[in-house]
């Protein structure tokens, strides 16, 4: 019984914490969905680099805030854009591909 998630399912999922970006990776369309998982991907990476700013005293702790918003004003985007199906960039940080 191999079931996979359709696509959008898959797309709406990779956003939905790092865990369901490895769900929707190993569980999910990946070839369908291919665009949001990689525009999640990203996203989730930024995250990392943004906790490691936040450790810098002070400059670092504004800047890890604003980026924090960013981050998840992208991570919206991106979950708007998988429920209606489209393959939208987020804004500057969409165009980064890691995934071929």
């Amino acid at each position: 019984m191999d079931k996979k998630m359709d696509k959008k399912t898959t797309g709406i999922v990779a956003y939905i914490t790092w865990i369901g970006l490895l769900v929707a990776f190993f569980a999910g369309d990946k070839e369908g969905a291919k665009f949001h998982i990689n525009q999640a991907l990203v996203i989730w990476l930024c995250y990392i680099i943004n906790i490691i700013i936040g450790q810098i005293p002070f400059i670092g702790w504004i800047l890890s805030a604003v980026i924090g918003v960013f981050l998840f004003v992208c991570l919206i985007l991106g979950l708007i854009s998988a429920c209606n199906g489209e393959e939208k960039e987020v804004p500057l940080i969409g165009q980064i591909k890691i995934l071929k």
